[in-house]
């Protein structure tokens, strides 16, 4: 098996794919913070397809580690004895499979390690473009008042004058530099898989420069440019067990090695500070209604993400094409998309929403993916409103059936227990559920979870209907368990 390193590419497997240019020849010109699993299969992939222009040879990505830990210092390592390579292996439905080896990231800071270093390369002005992949809770927004939190510790110490810490630390105060010096202005691009995410990532620069200074904040606000985007792959984990039947199967040393579906979408708006790369040519829809595509993919693929991992975990399935193998989980998400969905949903124009419910289906039921439902599962409190309030929305304006919504909260109460029909355990995450909201979860309210503080506000528990399903659907799970009522469901 051979270590992964640039000296090692001409000893690799012929089918192998090997980045098809110099990457001596690259030069960093994207400073992307969060180089976790989806960015690697995802932006460094489509970056990796530009970089064979030759006129492109200015995107290299620098990556940036934020966190300190045991762990991240130890991938500092990684990538830099690999010379910044990994690897991803691409399944398909089929189960047929390819790897790549990603040649897009040219150099690799771990910022806590060297802030300086990291300033350095942000105020150059070769750098046009800082991405983001820090998950949605990295925004710090609160969720109550939608305001930039500035009072989390770490962005009060970057707001004392230390080195930064967090990625607005980081990119107010390269900006600051830059506007010093004449050099200009960025792009910021956010990669996170959440609505609106460049609007997001406007607030929360925007915000912390304010805490600052005025004039910056104002200069920000009208010379960097902050595009939305929607984003879509799914990049399971990669444990010890996996990472060593990716190698195996590549026959390659990779001790970061990636896995995705073979499927992956990236709309973007054109508004790009400092030029871009030429996304387009690989891929890339560059769209002006990146909105209509969010909802789509928000009310189809994500709201059955969520529909799926309550009912299978409780049916006892663990795995998310395990669960898709039950034919009656499987007969729920396309009701729910064929009833439900699709009638109250006006997609992209162009973009045909039942080819869009297909490729759903089929991506979930990849066998080669081996998804996790509980990573699905996680903090559910706060991506159930988000992938389902519309949905129920227009079902209760428009009279229409509530029965599969219903049981789907019914499951969610249920899953909050963490045992499933059996009786077996599972961890329950869900951050987002305050002692009060975990209080009434324990009284012996019925409607209990409809008026946590997450849901409250979809008013449920006001609609005599809603009510009526919902403690049905409850009272039979209770009982019989989820599979019996999901048996009652469909019948």
């Amino acid at each position: 098996m051979n270590r992964l390193s640039q000296t090692t590419l001409d000893r690799l497997g012929e089918s192998i794919e090997l980045p098809p240019y110099d990457r001596a020849l690259v030069d960093v010109g994207i400073v992307h913070f969060g180089v976790g699993n989806f960015h690697r299969v995802h932006q460094a992939v489509y970056i990796d397809r530009c970089l064979r222009d030759p006129q492109a040879r200015g995107w290299g990505i620098c990556g940036v580690e934020l966190i300190d830990s045991e762990a991240n210092r130890a991938k500092a390592e990684a990538y830099l004895a690999q010379d910044r390579l990994f690897t991803v292996t691409e399944f398909a439905p089929d189960g047929s499979a390819v790897t790549h080896v990603i040649g897009a990231m040219v150099d690799y800071r771990h910022a806590p390690a060297d802030a300086e270093a990291v300033l350095a390369i942000m105020v150059s002005p070769q750098t046009r473009i800082i991405s983001l992949t820090i998950t949605e809770g990295g925004y710090n927004i609160d969720e109550t008042t939608g305001a930039f939190d500035l009072t989390s510790p770490a962005v009060a110490q970057d707001l004392a004058g230390r080195a930064p810490s967090t990625a607005f630390g980081f990119i107010v105060e390269a900006l600051r530099r830059r506007r010093a010096s004449g050099t200009g202005p960025f792009t910021v691009m956010s990669c996170d898989n959440l609505r609106h995410n460049g609007d997001t990532a406007r607030l929360a620069v925007v915000s912390f420069a304010k805490a600052l200074d005025h004039e910056l904040a104002a200069w920000i606000d009208t010379t960097v440019t902050f595009p939305n985007s929607m984003v879509d792959r799914i990049a399971p984990q990669v444990p010890a067990a996996m990472r060593d039947e990716l190698n195996r199967r590549s026959g390659i040393e990779d001790a970061v090695p990636a896995m995705s579906e073979s499927f992956m979408q990236w709309v973007i708006e054109d508004r790009f500070a400092a030029g871009r790369p030429p996304l387009d040519t690989v891929g890339v829809e560059i769209r002006d209604d990146v909105v209509a595509f969010e909802f789509m993919k928000g009310r189809m693929l994500n709201a059955c993400h969520m529909l799926l991992s309550y009912p299978g975990l409780l049916c006892g399935y663990r795995i998310v094409h395990n669960a898709m193998g039950d034919d009656r989980l499987r007969r729920l998400l396309e009701t729910f998309l064929d009833r439900d969905v699709i009638p109250n949903l006006e997609g992209p124009q162009g973009v045909s929403l039942e080819a869009y419910k297909s490729a759903v289906l089929e991506r979930f039921a990849n066998p080669a993916v081996n998804d996790q439902l509980l990573r699905i599962a996680h903090d559910g409190a706060a991506k159930i409103p988000v992938f389902h309030s519309k949905t129920i929305e227009m079902l209760l304006s428009r009279d229409g059936d509530l029965r599969r919504e219903a049981y789907f909260l019914a499951c969610f109460e249920r899953y909050l227990r963490g045992r499933d029909d059996k009786g077996d355990s599972f961890l329950v995450n869900e951050p987002r559920l305050t002692p009060a909201d975990h209080a009434l979860l324990k009284s012996h309210d019925p409607l209990a979870l409809l008026r946590t503080s997450p849901f409250e506000k979809l008013g449920l528990a006001d609609h005599p209907e809603f009510v009526r399903l919902y403690s049905a659907a409850v009272a039979m799970i209770d009982a019989e368990g989820a599979s019996r009522a999901l048996d009652h469901l469909l019948a």
